[in-house]
């Protein structure tokens, strides 16, 4: 005879048998459904890279992609341009699925240019320990020393030497059209996305923002797809973090110390203080057209990856028109100048410009260079040049992703 009780305990351990068989079956369901889920999520990724890959082989042409008809995944893409910069968004969807991603490419370099000197003045001269490593194209094939003090003098040269035009090449029309407006979503800083306190993001994804900013930017992030515009001089605080955005004012200075990566656009100046970071890829460049006097000046032991650019002024204004680079620094890419320059740390790339200075306490000196290095050859194969010049005819790379 079954007792009432070991009947109510069978009753128990059904179910919580059929508890345990039930959750079991939950959950190899649910672990099926999850597999499927990121195995499609891995195709999207997959195939989203070939979208870009495609876009790269085509150098960011238009052009339909078939359709995978195994996984069913369609892929797009489209270029815009920010700033210098032409920004590759890549789509791949399936269904109610879709993964997307953003990044900044542009064309490897070719240039093997060390120094491209105008053809107008006197010929370039030397003091101290100079290297020039790379194709020079100077007024004259000689290189004269100068003896500017009483140390040695001890040149380098490897490379081609040819004689130089009378004009520098012509610079990528994209520089100019920056100064002329940006296509943006004019927004006030208080309806920008906060994510975390004291940080504003806006993704490449959306339409570039553009913000009336204080004269003065100090503890404050942005990152992402942003144009930080003043009416007035613009300081940078080194507490600002700065990632990806592009900042306009008519004057720009960096406080000592600061680091980010930015494109920078100015009408009449921009100062670097000591010990400033600008990380690739970043630009500083001023446009002066009018007889102003216009200047970039980089204190020292401030590094540059990107390009540094001054440009619009007419042959005439070249001496109201200047870089200054001081010592123990680096511009790793580009410096372009259609002013004169004052060039006293490395450039791991390329110099144009249309005239050399150098100053000492007592004098000042003409295309004339002093302890210095100008290397092309330090510019790796694989290093992607901020596009100085309209080439389009060069393999095309990923310099960033952004999303």
């Amino acid at each position: 005879m079954v007792r009432a009780h070991s009947l109510l305990y069978a009753i128990y351990i059904c179910l919580i048998v059929s508890i345990i068989c039930g959750a079991l079956l939950y959950f190899a369901n649910l672990y099926g459904q999850l597999n499927v889920h990121y195995n499609l999520h891995e195709e999207l990724y997959i195939q989203n890279q070939s979208v870009v890959n495609f876009a790269l082989g085509n150098k960011t042409q238009p052009a339909e992609i078939p359709l995978d008809e195994n996984s069913g995944i369609e892929g797009s893409y489209e270029t815009k341009q920010y700033g210098l910069l032409t920004l590759l968004l890549a789509k791949s969807s399936v269904r109610n699925d879709t993964v997307a991603s953003a990044h900044f490419v542009g064309h490897y370099s070719t240039d093997k240019t060390a120094i491209h000197l105008s053809n107008f003045s006197k010929g370039l001269s030397y003091s101290g320990t100079v290297k020039l490593i790379g194709i020079n194209h100077l007024p004259t094939p000689f290189i004269e020393t100068s003896y500017i003090t009483n140390a040695a003098n001890l040149l380098t040269a490897q490379g081609t030497i040819m004689v130089s035009e009378i004009l520098l090449p012509e610079i990528n029309p994209n520089f100019r059209k920056i100064f002329e407006g940006i296509q943006t979503e004019k927004t006030a800083l208080s309806d920008v996305d906060k994510p975390k306190d004291s940080l504003y993001y806006n993704s490449f994804l959306n339409e570039t923002k553009e913000i009336n900013v204080n004269p003065i930017l100090s503890n404050v992030i942005f990152k992402g797809n942003f144009v930080l515009r003043s009416k007035d001089s613009l300081h940078i605080r080194k507490n600002a973090v700065l990632e990806d955005v592009i900042l306009i004012a008519p004057k720009i200075t960096f406080e000592d110390g600061f680091k980010g990566t930015v494109q920078a656009f100015a009408t009449q100046g921009i100062e670097l203080g000591e010990k400033v970071t600008l990380n690739y890829p970043s630009v500083i460049c001023v446009y002066n057209e009018t007889r102003d006097i216009s200047k970039i000046k980089i204190k020292k032991e401030s590094k540059i990856t990107g390009a540094v650019v001054l440009f619009g002024n007419p042959l005439e204004t070249i001496d109201k028109n200047s870089i200054e680079i001081e010592e123990s620094g680096l511009v790793f890419g580009t410096v372009y100048c259609t002013g004169k320059l004052l060039l006293k740390s490395n450039v791991y790339g390329s110099v144009y410009t249309n005239r050399f200075f150098h100053k000492t306490t007592s004098s000042s000196y003409d295309n004339t260079i002093s302890n210095i290095e100008i290397n092309a050859l330090k510019r790796p194969a694989y290093f992607i040049a901020i596009p100085l010049f309209d080439t389009k005819k060069t393999e095309y790379g990923i310099l960033k992703k952004v999303l």
